[in-house]
């Protein structure tokens, strides 16, 4: 920057005055400046009178930053981007009359181009031509939300409100006088017939107020054969349409504010949530959801979104006896309390559900104090993929059931005692503590206390353990079979019988709170799909969002995924690479093996340079991802019918690492035609034969 400017207005640096941040305090800096010539002077402490002209500018950046986020319901986050366009405007407005210059022309001699202005945080199309993976039928523009102007080169900077990421382009339409464009980012996308009417000073007012108005909407040409649709769909499901009635939807502000009274009500009454505003026949039955998580609870208390899913949590807990409010202890530790915000995704990566999680911050917990036992047992993924082998041998369909906040089940042994949540304190005693009468997500000893009640429980309802599973369940019906498969708090279930299913399902509701999610599709980013030849598992969804994630969605295709002849080595002469990056991609790849062994081999190959990777090793990882561009859909096929037998193939290289001489050896487990388990792994010693590495 020093050289641009240097540059650009013929004059040299001789002085540089700075406060005391540590960006300037540093060894770098100091170099920096001593190479140059440069005097570095500093302000005092708590004088900023010392450094007005930087401080003052400071100040109307971050004012109209602030303004700009406040105006348009922005995030927090954006403050970085509001203030660099704060910037960018700024030098292209006329600073004082008496110049009768901008900044821009001052430093750099001619006026700026001001038409391509447009107003922050507007609505805007971006255009979707040339990207790939676009179908004749997909929409040729996506909603986003003008965020500033590229630096490096002519173009918009959009938050696509899609893919949840910053694009640059030109080609971008802006939608700057629609009132209702500059919705919140973490509103769900609306359709166009959804902002096809506005609302009167009049009835703005009164929704201000809280009162709930009826607006009808006029109907257009695109949304005139849909009516009928929408019609039926307004409708109560057990009540008949009337004629002298309309039947247009209705649609509904929402007050912003929540009485903390209202936060956790009565028990009986259930989770309150907001009704959906019907739209037309797809998006019907899709809920109002936030495509964003919130960092911290600050701002998710600002979104009505998130502030009802953090209301869900807590009202989970008074359902479920977790706590009881008492004076805080003199002589026992608090534990603190910490808000996660996770959106919940389907198989096509499409935000389902807004999951606020209350969690113990257990890293403060003492062993012996706090908590004794931890170990939980968890399904491995062979354990699943054989289970799914089974079910395709028997010719049965699998199911799956979450249980809602399921360590709110687990009973506590230890005395704990957690601080309040932040934001739904109690006003009356905030200094009040809750101790825990059943375990919180957080504690160490919570995983271990749901599984004793959930195994508890089966164990009561006629269920066997598994002998070398902990986490498999079984259940004998005279010749049927229900087999229950946990992982945590989901759970995987089928029977030879289905009524047995339902039963099981009835039993599970009876005891604890679920969600019954019907046929197992997706699990643990397995995609699982069920069909009357047998079952097929991939992780096309996980393998784009890598591939789109280290910008190789549009690389050139090849057909093997490591090179037969060249070796890996330490390659100690070649340039290094960033590591964060190339163990990012390592444990993504290692990751999708659980249904992509064509990779096991080379991935694992790979995974041994993390501590020091070099070009050539990058080059080879990226082999592998060009390998998986051209087959994003493979997977494991378990074909129904098939004899239920096992066979085993192991193999071994002889002295196949070029740096220690060690062998790798690779086996694989098929059952019933279908392939459950493999793995690749060099072995701890040096084979002095073929024989002895095999």
């Amino acid at each position: 920057f020093s050289k641009q400017i240097e540059k650009l207005t013929d004059r040299g640096i001789i002085s540089i005055r700075s406060d005391h941040g540590k960006e300037f305090q540093n060894q770098e800096f100091t170099k920096l400046c001593n190479e140059r010539g440069y005097t570095h002077n500093f302000s005092a402490p708590r004088t900023p009178q010392q450094n007005g002209v930087v401080e003052r500018k400071n100040r109307v950046l971050e004012e109209m930053a602030r303004t700009m986020l406040v105006e348009n319901l922005l995030p927090k986050y954006f403050w970085a981007e509001a203030v660099a366009t704060a910037c960018y405007i700024i030098n292209r407005a006329m600073i004082r009359p008496i110049l009768n210059k901008t900044p821009y022309e001052l430093l750099r001699g001619r006026k700026p181009r001001v038409s391509h202005l447009r107003a922050f945080g507007s609505k805007c199309f971006i255009l979707n031509n040339g990207k790939d993976n676009l179908g004749k039928f997909d929409a040729k523009s996506t909603e986003g939300i003008f965020i500033g102007y590229s630096l490096d080169s002519k173009a918009y900077r959009v938050f696509n409100k899609h893919t949840l990421v910053i694009e640059e382009s030109v080609h971008v339409v802006f939608d700057e006088t629609n009132p209702l464009a500059r919705n919140k980012i973490t509103t769900h996308e609306q359709e166009d017939e959804d902002d096809s009417f506005r609302l009167n000073n009049e009835a703005e007012a009164r929704l201000e107020e809280g009162e709930h108005i009826e607006t009808q909407q006029v109907p257009n040409d695109e949304n005139q054969e849909n009516e009928h649709e929408d019609q039926l769909l307004t409708q109560p499901a057990n009540t008949a349409a009337d004629p002298n009635t309309s039947t247009a939807p209705r649609q509904f502000k929402y007050r912003r504010s929540h009485p903390l009274d209202n936060v956790i009500g009565d028990i009986k009454e259930g989770i309150r949530t907001r009704s959906k505003t019907p739209r037309n026949l797809f998006m019907a039955c899709a809920a109002f959801v936030s495509q964003v998580e919130p960092k911290r609870a600050i701002d998710a208390l600002s979104d009505e979104s998130w502030y009802l899913a953090m209301q869900e949590e807590l009202h989970g807990f008074e359902r479920n006896n977790v706590w009881t409010l008492v004076p805080r202890p003199k002589s026992h530790s608090v534990i603190g309390t910490k808000w996660v915000f996770k959106n919940k995704m389907n198989e096509e990566g499409e935000v389902v559900r807004n999951k606020a999680r209350l969690v113990a911050k257990g890293y403060s917990q003492e062993e012996g104090i706090d908590y004794d036992e931890t170990f939980a047992p968890v399904a491995r993924l062979e354990a699943i993929r054989l289970l799914l082998a089974f079910a395709a041998h028997m010719n049965f369909k699998l199911f799956q059931m979450d249980v809602k906040s399921a360590f709110l089940n687990g009973y506590l042994k230890e005395l704990v005692y957690v601080e309040q949540p932040e934001g739904f304190e109690d006003i009356k005693n905030p200094q009040h503590v809750y101790q825990l009468t059943k375990a919180l997500y957080g504690l160490k000893q919570a995983p271990r206390a749901w599984y004793d009640r959930l195994s508890s429980f089966l164990l009561e309802k006629g269920f066997s353990r598994g002998k070398v599973d902990s986490t498999l369940f079984i259940k004998s019906d005279k010749n049927h079979l229900l087999l229950v498969q946990i992982y945590v708090d989901d759970i995987i279930f089928g029977s030879t019988n289905e009524s047995l299913c339902e039963k099981f399902a009835k039993t599970m509701q009876s005891e604890f709170e679920m969600s019954m999610m019907g046929e197992l599709k997706y699990f643990l980013g397995l995609q699982i799909k069920q069909s009357e030849d047998g079952i097929y598992i991939n992780q096309g969804k996980y393998l784009r969002d890598i591939l789109r994630k280290f910008g190789m969605e549009s690389a050139k295709s090849i057909g093997t995924p490591i090179h037969t002849s060249a070796k890996l080595d330490k390659d100690t002469e070649g340039k290094s690479i960033d590591q964060k990056l190339y163990r990012g991609i390592i444990g993504s790849l290692l990751y999708l093996t659980a249904s992509r062994p064509d990779i096991m081999f080379s991935t694992c190959i790979c995974a041994r340079f993390q501590s020091d990777p070099r070009e050539s090793h990058l080059s080879a990882v990226k082999r592998i991802l060009r390998y998986l561009v051209g087959t994003k859909d493979l997977g494991l096929w378990y074909p129904k019918g098939r004899e239920f037998g096992l066979i085993a193939f192991s193999d071994a290289d002889y002295a196949g690492c070029k740096i220690d001489r060690k062998s790798t050896t690779g086996s694989c487990q098929i059952i019933g035609g279908c392939l459950i388990s493999w793995f690749s792994k060099k072995q701890s010693s040096v084979a002095l034969s073929t024989a002895e590495a095999e």
